[in-house]
């Protein structure tokens, strides 16, 4: 057993093939080299001869050439290789009395994988042997098994294996025809992400003029790659895309949108200036315009606070600091900035809340909405009574409130208010379910025991003396109006 283990090693160390390193050349004298001991251990396999000897068939013709091959395959090659070496044998001295054993391959058989003898080993056999196997070359797999690296799928099939989330090239499609068969392909897959792929593909290999063309009668491929564009801001395709489908308005959208890349606020003023002459829809103008001068009141007030706030000359920024700057926000922001920090200033100037109400044409609804939330946060509830409080043409006060008296008593609990101004505001709360909800809600405890009795609903007292501290004014009142008959 140790015999033949020293054996077996010996023969491999012994051997005359050198294994693969990744250190091997990789120019063509290399290759060529490579190739050539392929093909001397290919020899070494089939054929036990070590000779140089040319071998010659019976026609004269060398062994390995096509037209040996092809008279060989018809007639056989039995019979000639043993004749062949018998002659052989005859002819030359140098060969040893003993006959060889015929070898059982001729070239014809070994590249077209048949058997000369059927008694010897197929060449799939020889190859497969252990002591074979490592040095023969692999042979070339069947075209099936590298069917998902082949390049010759149709339309179809490519759109079909790209929803599957296969790798697929699509430099195949080289004319104008199989690309747009390509794209029908895949809007008629409703695959957003297959669509998006296929016109990347052709935005990258097809002018512009053509593609624009094409999609022009296919809707649902432009409203991709318009979205596709906007996502990713390629403005100057979107741009030549939008002009060659005569969308002014888009046009001028898409160039107004480019104010959200400008950092410096000056830039940006004068870029929403030049964007007033674009050809927008009427309304869109108005809206143009509103951001431009929304921005220079915004400029102006934000010079004039941070003055203010450095030199400490204001006692609303010494108790409030401020936390952001006024510019690039909202109007409704803006509004609120206003009601905070200049709700007492005249209406002639650019920061007085009443000045943006009208220049801007901001709702009432609005306006109470934004007013009441800044002078509650600095629970200033005589500005908020001033705010809620009108006067008819007779000279006559009450209280009115276009966001609703509900809304008015939520945005006074979340800011705190005292429970006597709420109940101010719920008694005006005109639904008397909502308002006993209401009461109940924020325990406003006058305002529910007042409203159980107008609707003279003993039961609904009694039920709601217990939900009163024992010995509070609340119940000392629902008592009295109980014994009451």
């Amino acid at each position: 057993m140790s015999r033949a283990r020293a054996d077996e090693e010996e023969y491999w160390h012994s051997s005359k093939f050198r294994a693969f390193t990744f250190d091997d050349e990789d120019d063509e004298l290399s290759q060529l080299k490579e190739s050539k001991r392929a093909v001397n251990s290919l020899r070494d396999i089939v054929d036990d001869d070590d000779d140089d000897l040319e071998r010659v068939s019976w026609s004269g013709e060398p062994v390995g050439s096509i037209s040996w091959s092809i008279k060989e395959t018809a007639s056989g090659s039995t019979g000639s290789l043993e004749g062949r070496d018998s002659s052989l044998q005859k002819g030359s001295s140098s060969y040893a009395p003993v006959p060889k054993q015929v070898s059982s391959y001729s070239l014809s058989s070994l590249f077209k994988g048949r058997n000369k003898l059927p008694s010897f080993q197929s060449l799939s056999d020889a190859l497969t042997d252990t002591g074979v196997k490592n040095y023969a070359p692999e042979l070339r797999r069947p075209r099936a098994e590298y069917k998902d690296y082949s390049s010759d799928w149709s339309p179809k099939d490519t759109v079909r294996r790209m929803q599957r989330g296969k790798v697929c090239s699509l430099e195949r499609f080289r004319s104008l025809q199989d690309k747009l068969v390509l794209l029908d392909e895949a809007v008629a897959g409703h695959d957003g992400n297959v669509i998006t792929a296929v016109l990347i593909f052709l935005k990258r290999t097809l002018r512009r003029e053509i593609l624009f063309q094409e999609l022009e009668v296919r809707q649902v491929a432009l409203c991709h790659l318009i979205h596709f564009l906007r996502e990713t801001g390629e403005q100057k395709f979107l741009l030549d895309l939008l002009r060659f489908l005569d969308r002014t308005e888009e046009v001028a959208l898409s160039q107004y949108r480019e104010h959200l890349n400008i950092q410096d606020v000056e830039k940006r003023r004068e870029f929403l200036k030049g964007c007033i002459g674009l050809p927008f829809s009427p309304e869109d103008t108005s809206h143009i315009q509103d951001h431009y001068t929304l921005l220079e009141r915004q400029i102006i007030i934000e010079a004039n606070d941070r003055h203010l706030e450095m030199a400490g000359q204001s006692e609303i920024f010494r108790k409030y600091p401020r936390k952001a700057s006024i510019l690039n926000m909202p109007l409704v922001t803006t509004l609120f900035y206003s009601c905070f920090y200049h709700y007492t200033e005249a209406e002639g100037t650019f920061s007085s809340p009443i000045n943006l109400k009208k220049t801007f044409k901001i709702p009432d609804k609005q306006y109470v909405l934004t007013a009441l939330a800044a002078r509650a946060k600095l629970r200033s509830w005589n500005d908020v009574d001033a705010l809620l409080t009108t006067k008819n043409w007779l000279g006559y006060t009450k209280k009115k409130a276009p966001i609703g008296f509900h809304r008015v008593v939520e945005i006074l609990q979340r800011n705190n208010a005292p429970v006597q101004v709420l109940q101010e505001y719920v008694r005006l709360v005109e639904d008397v379910e909502t308002r006993l909800n209401v009461a109940t809600k924020y325990k406003c405890h006058d305002v529910v025991i007042e409203t159980y009795r107008d609707l003279k609903d003993r039961i609904q007292l009694i039920a709601y003396k217990c939900k009163v501290e024992r010995g509070s004014a609340e119940e000392e009142k629902i008592n009295s109006l109980l014994n009451n008959t």
